[in-house]
């Protein structure tokens, strides 16, 4: 078993449903913002790291070597359950590793 910061993100894991679940939750969120629509959304692999809620970091392939890196926050709460996109990396490929931003 390897050791892990306390808050720190956990290892890269590959995507479960779950995940694409939270992924495509966010995925108008991330086309408002890139004012760009992604007919291919597939979670690939994420990290979660247990802050006050989860923050989880989730690589999406949106085409066929072109990949997004997201970064969604689930609080705690039921007032703060909403999922929300709280920050994303673009111009990304399979080979990237999913970090910290």
């Amino acid at each position: 078993m390897s050791a892990r910061l306390i808050g720190g993100p956990s290892e890269t894991r590959p995507a479960t449903a779950e995940i694409q679940a939270i992924a495509d939750k966010v995925k108008s969120q991330l086309e408002e913002k890139e004012n760009k629509k992604y007919p291919t959304f597939k979670a690939m692999e994420y990290k979660s790291q247990v802050v006050a809620g989860t923050n989880y970091f989730i690589k999406v392939q949106v085409g066929d070597d072109d990949f997004v890196h997201l970064r969604v926050f689930e609080g705690l709460t039921q007032e703060n359950k909403a999922l929300a996109l709280h920050n994303y990396q673009t111009n990304k490929t399979k080979q990237d590793e999913l970090a910290y931003f």
